[in-house]
């Protein structure tokens, strides 16, 4: 029971997925494309949510999204699901692959063997797509690693049903069937739009880039109220969702820029590819960011001085993000006719 399923590494895990999804279904869509229309792009720092002890930190929108968003905004019809036991979980999976259905899988890292220990911690909104199954072991098609994967079946089941926040409660996604008559120009301008609502209209301080200015005036503050440990863990948790749970280079900046870029190219508008470089000068800033904050955490140091050129330079960023997704915003006009 194994579908000769065609893995592609990609560089995120659910628009990874996504993409992969609809190549086997016979859409080729690229993972920028996907993570674009997905409206992919997200900032939160929410303090009162706790992951692993320390305030929340996003930049992507919540897990489960981008899929649901691509499909919808495509006309692809799609099968996604959550149940109350693991039990149900596995059986339902299994009918899919039965079918010759791969699905794709929210799990917890941490209870992924096949991934470096490195990378195995408490966080529950990783994906994956299982192909195929012998006897109590799944053939899984993870778009982070290299090539594809085996898995036993209580550890695939214990990596559905992870407790903690976001919980996926074995949560399972499928494509059912692709038309012929999707309108790539207007699901691309929906995904833009929603991307540049979601980061400038936030009302709270929490979402948007309003999120990254809120994350700068409490970076300033950690050496007053934190001790340098708490200020050590604080910071590093805000790299590790942007390095190594995002796409491992400037929270999915990058992506972003290439998914502009293929956009000028596909409807041969020059100003989204001036909006690409623009991006990618973003996603450089974003990247010295983590690699100033990955400075401080190795020297366990709470220095004022150091925190507070940290927290100026993540004020710069969002000064630049706010701009340009105003500007985005007045582009994605051009895609609406």
């Amino acid at each position: 029971m194994i579908i000769p399923f065609e893995h592609h590494p990609q560089a995120h895990c659910e628009s990874g997925v996504t993409s992969n999804l609809l190549n086997f279904h016979g859409l080729s869509l690229s993972e920028p494309m996907t993570f674009g229309i997905g409206s992919g792009l997200f900032f939160g720092h929410i303090p009162f949510i706790k992951v692993n002890g320390v305030p929340g930190t996003t930049y992507r929108i919540y897990p489960g999204q981008i899929f649901k968003n691509v499909c919808n905004r495509l006309g692809i019809q799609y099968q996604s699901t959550q149940f109350r036991t693991s039990e149900q979980a596995m059986k339902m999976l299994d009918e899919n692959l039965n079918q010759n259905i791969p699905t794709g899988c929210q799990v917890s890292v941490f209870h992924l063997p096949f991934l470096p220990e490195v990378f195995r911690f408490h966080f529950n909104a990783h994906n994956l797509i299982v192909f195929g199954k012998e006897q109590n072991t799944y053939h899984v098609s993870d778009p982070v690693m290299e090539n594809k994967s085996i898995i036993e079946s209580t550890d695939l089941a214990k990596a559905r049903f992870a407790k903690g926040f976001p919980e996926p409660k074995g949560r399972m996604y499928s494509i059912s069937k692709i038309g012929k008559d999707y309108n790539l120009k207007k699901a691309t301008y929906k995904g833009i739009a929603q991307t540049c609502f979601f980061l400038l209209s936030p009302p709270l301080p929490w979402f948007g880039v309003n999120a990254i200015k809120f994350l700068s005036k409490k970076i300033s503050e950690y050496p007053q109220k934190l001790t340098p440990r708490q200020t050590s863990l604080y910071l590093g948790n805000i790299i590790r969702m942007q390095e190594e749970i995002g796409t491992g280079g400037a929270g999915f900046r990058y992506l972003y820029a290439a998914f502009l870029q293929e956009v000028g190219k596909t409807f041969n508008l020059n100003n989204f590819i001036e909006l690409s470089e623009q991006m990618t000068g973003i996603g450089d800033k974003w990247r010295n960011m983590a690699y100033q904050t990955a400075r401080i955490c190795k020297a366990r140091s709470s220095d004022v001085g150091e925190v507070k050129d940290l927290s100026a330079l993540l004020l710069e960023i969002y000064q630049l993000e706010k701009v340009f997704f105003a500007d985005l915003k007045l582009a994605n006009k051009t895609l609406s006719h």
